[in-house]
């Protein structure tokens, strides 16, 4: 799925990285754990993020995520917006809930980031 697509079924807005929208996201991962979110994203994942701090957009860069939405209407400040260019991160908002943003995305396609269980 393209990051595009992700942006209209969540009705996103993009704070940065416009012209980044063509990139393909192959799974998605949501989480405000930061330890969490560390242990689990790699690159070609997209990450959804309650945390509106300049945190979520470093961990989400040392994760490996291709792309950041902030959940709730978020609004990034000038310093996210800043760390997110400087990394080439696409950064988006989303007025969804995490919820219902992982529901619309799984409903249409994408697939979360599922750790397997030891046998």
């Amino acid at each position: 799925m393209r990051l595009s697509e992700v942006k209209r079924i969540l009705k996103a807005q993009v704070a940065t990285g416009e012209d980044r929208l063509d990139m393909e996201i192959m799974a998605g991962a949501g989480g405000d754990l930061m330890s969490d979110i560390l242990r689990g994203p790699k690159e070609g994942v997209l990450l959804l993020s309650g945390l509106n701090n300049i945190q979520s957009v470093r961990t989400a860069v040392i994760a490996g995520a291709s792309a950041l939405i902030l959940v709730r209407d978020k609004i990034p400040d000038d310093d996210m917006k800043d760390q997110a260019r400087e990394n080439g991160l696409p950064l988006l908002t989303t007025p969804f809930t995490m919820f219902t943003a992982c529901g619309r995305l799984f409903s249409a396609g994408l697939r979360g980031v599922e750790k397997k269980r030891p046998e």
